[in-house]
């Protein structure tokens, strides 16, 4: 039976692995920050007749991996591309969700495509059917073609973006899995989208829906936002998982900030591997994981750094046949990994098997140069200290 002392040794493995400490032959080596950079994609459309522009972030070892990934489609996307791509780094590195592409469309002109029917009293607006068959027919089939993504997206909207967000779930709603509606404008044109959702929204979906809602001290908001909660709440029962958050102390400028991050800790609320489940071993991870799968749609493979933390919990406790165990496994399941094999072959160093770590290590040090692994050096160092002592 597990002890308390070897569940706290657990706990800080798990951490450690998790958060950086990949192998704690080179924890400090991974003190580093990372910059997030994004790529610039023009697309012509034909649906718009013009050019648009997106950002796009990929997730840290996108290019030295084969995974698939879910994506987020940030509308607005010059103001929200910067902090939206943090949340998604900060919180996808503690394992709260998963890693995810992020694509930010620019503007050209939000009132025209944002707004779902025209409006006598603002120009040029009623564009947002034309705008979500771009979404539909071009952009998302973009990022589909020249990138890894699984079948996961999620679209977020702040203000009149949010209004267009609400207009997605009813108009194509197979097109998005779930929405982050940040204080969205339902009061426009006389409260369209309010009156659209209470007659069109449906009672059941291809698959589970998620919609977060927020909105700050903006009591012009309210009643309409309290009406498409209640039309929501009302129609779709389980078919969509729903919440409306109200940030009283924030305003209009400073809601998206906070309605990122708690919409992502929402719509992945399962995702988090809890540590009494890390400590009942592999098999169980495998089992939460499979669970994930089944909720979100999409496959979810046991993340390599968590069977990485697994492997170091068994080799603090000098447990050395599981640990080459568990580090065998991930050389299996993630063998384009550098790390995998340092880890491996550190266990086999720790057992004095050092023809074997050798091995393991010479190759986490090859991979490592193919990768421009920023610890090549580290894996170079390793290898020729074993190679030293034969």
């Amino acid at each position: 039976m597990r002890t308390e002392k070897n569940l706290r040794i657990s706990f800080f493995i798990f951490f450690i692995a998790l958060f950086g400490g990949i192998s704690s032959n080179y924890i400090v080596a991974q003190e580093k920050l990372e910059l997030l950079s994004g790529e610039i994609a023009k697309i012509n459309s034909k649906v718009l007749d013009e050019e648009r522009v997106v950002s796009i972030a990929l997730p840290n070892g996108y290019e030295q991996g084969s995974q698939k990934y879910p994506v987020i489609y940030l509308l607005d996307g010059r103001t929200h591309f910067r902090h939206a791509s943090s949340a998604v780094d900060y919180l996808s590195g503690r394992g709260i969700i998963p890693q995810m592409i992020v694509v930010a469309v620019h503007n050209i002109d939000r009132n025209r495509d944002f707004s779902p029917v025209p409006d006598k009293n603002r120009p040029n607006t009623g564009g947002a059917e034309k705008f979500l068959n771009f979404l539909d027919q071009e952009l998302t089939t973009y990022i589909k073609k020249n990138y890894r993504v699984s079948d996961f997206a999620i679209l977020m909207g702040h203000s009149f973006g949010g209004t267009f967000a609400s207009y997605a779930l009813i108009t194509k709603p197979k097109l998005f899995d779930a929405y982050i509606a940040v204080s969205p404008y339902l009061q426009y044109a006389d409260n369209h989208m309010v009156k659209e959702s209470q007659e069109k929204l449906k009672s059941k979906y291809n698959k589970q829906k998620f919609f977060y809602m927020t909105v700050g001290n903006e009591p012009d908001y309210f009643k309409p936002l309290e009406e498409f909660s209640t039309a929501i709440k009302t129609k779709l029962t389980d078919a969509i998982h729903f919440r409306y958050d109200k940030y009283e102390e924030d305003n209009h400028g400073t809601t998206p900030y906070l309605s990122v991050f708690n919409g992502l800790k929402f719509i992945f609320s399962d995702w988090q591997l809890p540590l009494i489940t890390f400590a009942k071993g592999l098999e169980a991870m495998d089992e939460h994981y499979h669970a994930i799968s089944s909720k979100y749609g999409f496959e979810v493979k046991t993340p390599e750094n968590q069977i990485n933390a697994l492997g170091y919990n068994y080799l603090q406790n000098k447990d050395f046949d599981n640990a080459i165990m568990v580090f065998k496994e991930n050389v299996k399941r993630y063998p384009e990994s550098a790390n995998v094999y340092d880890s491996l072959g550190e266990a086999y160093e720790k057992n004095n098997q050092l023809k074997m770590a050798k091995q393991n290590y010479e190759m986490a040090y090859k991979l490592g140069k193919e990768n421009g692994d920023l610890n090549t050096a580290i894996f170079k160092a390793n290898f020729e200290r074993v190679q030293k002592a034969l």
